[in-house]
């Protein structure tokens, strides 16, 4: 229970953030940690996440444990998963991914404060309700994320944005796979990952090759990454680049796939978790979103200081004209030569004056 004096809370003992779903998701809910560390100092502090994001979170600053969702992907039955709930005496709980089977979760385990969207249909079992639209991408991801906090007195501190931590046996497993790479302290390393999860509209394989034949070109190592699943991907990249370039894909952790990304000189990846991963760990980033609002940059676009995120015009692309588009016609107007342009200037530390780069229409 928190610590009340007049009626009125002063501090929590025992808090949960809520968030289940994947890991540029989760990587946007870290800030939260470090404000609820700051106005809470002596709480207890815990994230409520899938396994497959436990590497995101487990070991960050200020975080002091992780409760998993799930069992090696298998969602933990309804009755474990309360049971764990009730054992831990949460006295508050922030929802940054609100699900009725979470919200009612939290309700049985009668956790006393519950935090959680007011625009669901389940939002009366949240005693404190935010309204916002996300939907409406008025504000960024984790910014939405932040908002939830204002129900507990948190102020945010200014320049709070996602960080990653990167734990040494993760550095450790790093310098294994670059000695397997080939990969010197001289060279100038950038990644490409050419897989989204299906979270977004993609930049082409046939683009991300040509890219890495450029890379290659001018001296660069060029890695390219993937996810377990994404091995038939990566090599198609690999092959049709017609250039010598390495590939990684299933061989790292998540902890050893950031702590790579980090040695790296720049990132280049369609709107997808690792891209948030990059930016949360410091390295320059290049990104490919797609013209729709709701996948839009200005909700889930990369928060780091070098970046250049490309966005086609949906005015030049038969199926988005007017309707919904069905497939990633548009995503072939970003051209392999901007974005090797786009490289050479964050590469030489020198970023583009416009972040936010949109291919011009037709007039």
């Amino acid at each position: 229970m928190p610590i009340v004096a007049d009626g009125l809370a002063l501090t929590y003992k025992n808090i949960l953030i809520v968030r289940t779903d994947r890991i540029g998701d989760v990587v946007l809910t870290l800030p939260l940690i470090q404000v609820l560390r700051k106005k809470f100092p002596l709480a207890r502090i815990s994230f409520l996440a899938r396994s497959y994001t436990n590497d995101v979170v487990e070991g960050q600053p200020g975080l002091d444990d992780v409760v998993l969702y799930d069992n090696d992907g298998v969602q933990k039955p309804f009755r474990m998963i309360l049971s764990e709930l009730v054992k831990l005496r949460f006295d508050v709980a922030v929802v940054a991914f609100p699900r009725f089977r979470t919200a009612l979760l939290l309700w049985l385990a009668r956790v006393p404060t519950r935090v959680g969207s007011g625009y669901r249909w389940y939002s009366f079992l949240f005693n404190k309700r935010v309204f916002e639209h996300r939907k409406t991408a008025t504000k960024h991801e984790f910014e939405y994320n932040l908002s939830l906090l204002k129900e507990l007195g948190c102020d945010v501190p200014p320049g709070t944005i996602p960080t990653m931590t990167i734990p040494s046996d993760a550095m450790k497993m790093v310098v294994e796979e670059r000695k397997r790479l080939k990969i010197s302290n001289k060279d100038t390393v950038v990644i490409l990952h050419p897989g989204s999860g299906g979270s977004a509209r993609d930049w082409s394989p046939v683009n991300f090759a040509s890219l890495a034949h450029r890379f290659a070109e001018i001296g660069w190592k060029v890695v390219v990454t993937g996810a377990a699943g994404e091995e038939d991907l990566v090599q198609r990249v690999a092959d049709a680049s017609n250039a010598s370039i390495g590939s990684s894909v299933g061989r790292l952790s998540l902890k050893g796939l950031a702590a790579f990304i980090k040695t790296a000189e720049l990132f280049v990846s369609n709107s997808t978790g690792p891209l948030h991963i990059a930016a949360a760990v410091g390295t320059p980033v290049i990104g490919f979103y797609p013209p729709i609002l709701a996948c839009s940059p200005q909700r889930w676009g990369p928060i780091a200081k070098r970046k250049v995120v490309f966005v086609p015009d949906r005015r030049r692309c038969e199926l988005c004209r007017g309707g919904t588009c069905k497939g990633n016609v548009c995503m072939d107007q970003i051209s392999v030569q901007q974005v090797v342009d786009a490289a050479r200037s964050l590469v030489r530390g020198k970023a583009p004056r416009k972040k936010m780069t949109k291919i011009p229409a037709f007039t």
